[in-house]
């Protein structure tokens, strides 16, 4: 019976192989190779089929190729082993071939013949020669090739083209280095999304001996769809629901993102606020508000003295700023329109101040713009587009050398006393309308801070909007922290669901942002404190509305390039704060390059645009260009996992949720309303009964 294991083997091969390189094996298969079900060992298995697996002996081990494609060729009948009769004409014969991308090693690991335990590792160690045997791997090896990797904890699914063979994922891989759920709308993508989180989440408490688990969820869901996947009142898993008109029958809770938590960039992509005059005093307003100096008197010529001293310490603070940073060679054209835009304040604070000379600062600005300047005619729109080459160093001395004479003849540089513009310090919206009007009629620009006052006023009084930013609901830094990331009170519910669905259009991306920079610095302050990270996942579902790529060069970022750029730094700097970040989109080629680049897991759905498939191709480092072009077929439920999660690129079925479970994400169901009931004859009812919906579109049961 020694030989049954080699007849085992033997009845496994279907081909040699017949060329070889780094990145492709071509395999000519046996004519007695079987077309669709082979018989091994008495039992049927599938014939390889394009992505699955086959073995070739190398060295001590297998190399394990992936089959890229399989094809036909018209060839002279190959020789016949054994004895030949020469008397037959050989005509042409339909010769099989197929191409390997090799992926890893597959060796045994167990000492005796009757057990098959193997190890796969990722690369090859060496490749096969020609005319090696290719055999099919048995249900042992394919599990052993799919199901390799360390602390494989979290079952996601099966492999349809390894027997079904379980699929697990390490969390500190799959959302310590940030996921990317893509595909088209009905992939799948939400409930993969939920799945992970639930299935995450039960594994954690089953490891635990059913005790709660310390994790945290945060979801920020555009739609509102979440809700229903998280809010069974009989789940193992539990989320606290936020929303702008929560349902006390629902246990949900009111969003409350209060307007002092924004930070100057934010206050300033929401208002509009440009650069030249806006901008610096709507920061100044932003301090003052924060540090209680409100109700500034008429001021007397030292007081207007100090307003130049301060300005031109800012504008060498800001100039010294982006000399050290670089900025005037890798941002030369944002820098260089600053630069244009303090040359006008000048023209302006020449009236106001007739006794300083300030030509000798407009002089060092204008050599250093001429010299750098450039501009072309773009064909497309016919525009002129103008920009700058790079500063030098000594350009730059010369304004800053200029400001520090002026400087020293106002008193010195002066810095801005109170807190930063940018810290969470309560005030009230109104209390830096009424600042802000006041400091503009003190230096004269009223009339180019009368809109931005007013888009503030008629934000404060939008009745959609006071329960969410207003000063009414006794919000604290802390409280809210404790609300929204959670603590020891709030262990059992993991997950928190932000429904932003009702969250008006102008201040969505601006509510986005705060909420998810405000998660983003609390984590590096605790790390701070602690000297330990406190692991927390944010999900963006439709994340191609709020990680937008936007023009970099344009000097008045909007809310959707500042709510962007919030994750873009998450997505650099997250992972070391113990922040993990987890994108769905339906649309990557509309994602940002930045946060794309520094996803390092991906689960791929079913992607039918051209543009978007040619950029998960740019994307993926790994050869797996057969495994990608199913990507336009693959049926609902079903992905393809590859990056550092995974040890192999995997075709994958995720598994199965209840539709209670599930998000409301469903197709809208026509034909069922249309006739009056479902495909199993219930009766399917929708009036349109528009009052309730008008009155609470309106505000009207809030009139009183």
């Amino acid at each position: 019976m020694s030989h049954a294991p080699f007849e085992y083997a033997e009845s496994l091969r279907v081909g040699t192989v017949d060329f070889v390189s780094p990145d492709e094996i071509k395999v000519v298969l046996d004519i007695e190779a079987p077309e669709s079900v082979a018989l091994n060992a008495g039992g049927p298995r599938p014939f390889p089929r394009v992505n699955s697996y086959m073995l070739i002996p190398v060295d001590d081990g297998y190399l394990v190729g992936q089959i890229e494609w399989l094809t036909v060729e018209r060839s002279a009948f190959p020789k016949r082993r054994g004895m030949q009769d020469f008397g037959l004409i050989d005509l042409p014969y339909p010769l099989r071939k197929m191409s390997l991308n090799p992926l890893g090693t597959l060796r045994k690991t167990s000492k005796t013949p009757e057990q098959e335990q193997y190890s796969f590792r990722r690369g090859a160690d060496a490749l096969p020669s020609i005319g090696a045997s290719v055999y099919l791997p048995t249900d042992e090896q394919l599990r052993s090739v799919v199901e390799s990797g360390e602390k494989r904890r979290v079952k996601i699914g099966t492999s349809p083209l390894a027997g079904n063979a379980e699929v697990k994922v390490d969390p500190d891989r799959l959302f310590g280095r940030h996921l990317a759920v893509l595909g088209n709308t009905g992939s799948g993508k939400s409930c993969s999304v939920a799945g992970l989180i639930r299935w995450s989440v039960e594994a954690a408490r089953e490891a635990g001996g059913g005790a709660s688990p310390n994790a945290r969820f945060i979801v920020l869901d555009p739609n509102g769809e979440y809700a229903r996947a998280f809010g069974d009142s009989t789940s193992t898993v539990k989320a606290r629901v936020f929303k702008v008109a929560p349902v006390s029958s629902k246990n949900e809770i009111l969003l409350q993102v209060p307007l002092w938590f924004w930070n100057s960039a934010e206050w300033c992509s929401f208002t509009q606020a440009s650069a030249k005059t806006k901008r610096p005093l709507l920061k100044r307003a932003l301090r003052e508000v924060k540090s209680g100096q409100l109700g500034v008197q008429e001021a007397s010529d030292e007081e207007m003295r100090l307003r130049l001293r301060r300005y031109f310490s800012s504008t060498m603070i800001s100039i010294q700023r982006d000399l050290r940073s670089g900025a005037i060679k890798t941002e030369e054209t944002k820098f260089g329109y600053r630069l244009k835009a303090v040359y006008e304040d000048l023209d302006a604070k020449k009236l106001i101040f007739p006794g300083y000379d300030l030509d000798s600062i407009q002089t060092a600005i204008k050599n250093a713009l001429d010299s750098t300047y450039n501009s072309f005619a773009d064909k497309a729109t016919g525009r002129q587009v103008e920009f700058y080459r790079a500063f030098t160093e000594a350009q730059i001395a010369a304004i800053t050398d200029a400001l520090a004479a002026m400087l020293e003849q106002l008193g010195g540089i002066v810095y801005q006393d109170g807190p930063d513009e940018d810290v969470p310090i309560p005030f009230k919206g109104t209390d830096l309308a009424d600042h802000l009007q006041i400091l503009a009629e003190q230096e004269g620009v009223s009339q180019f801070l009368d809109f931005l006052v007013s888009r503030i006023r008629t934000f404060l009084s939008d009745t959609r909007m006071k329960s969410v930013v207003g000063d009414s609901g006794g919000v604290t830094l802390e409280g809210w922290l404790r609300s929204y990331v959670g603590d020891e009170a709030t262990k059992d519910e993991c997950v928190t669901i932000l429904d932003l669905s009702l969250v008006p259009s102008e201040v969505v991306h601006v509510i986005a942002a705060v909420v998810a920079r405000i998660v983003f610095e609390a984590l590096q302050r605790y790390r701070k404190q602690n000297n330990a990270v406190l692991p927390t996942v944010l999900v963006m579902e439709e994340a191609h509305s709020f990680v937008r790529r936007y023009r970099e060069e344009a000097e008045n970022q909007d809310a959707a390039s500042v709510c962007c750029q919030v994750f873009e730094r998450i997505a650099r700097e997250g992972r070391k704060f113990g922040l993990g970040l987890v994108l769905s989109s339906q649309r990557p080629s509309e994602l940002s390059p930045t946060v794309l680049s520094q996803c390092n897991t991906f689960l791929l759905h079913r992607i039918s645009n051209d543009r978007d498939q040619e950029l998960v191709h740019r994307l993926v480092p790994d050869n797996l260009k057969g495994l990608l072009r199913e990507l336009p077929s693959l049926p609902s439920q079903n992905g393809i996992l590859l990056g550092w999660a995974s040890e192999l690129p995997l075709l994958v079925k995720m598994n199965d949720l209840p539709t209670s479970q599930q998000p409301r994400s469903d197709d809208p169901d026509f034909w069922n309303v249309w006739t009056g009931k479902d495909a199993q004859g219930r009766p399917v009812t929708r009036k349109a009964d528009w009052k309730p919906i008008v009155t609470d579109w309106q505000g009207s049961s809030n009139s009183g």
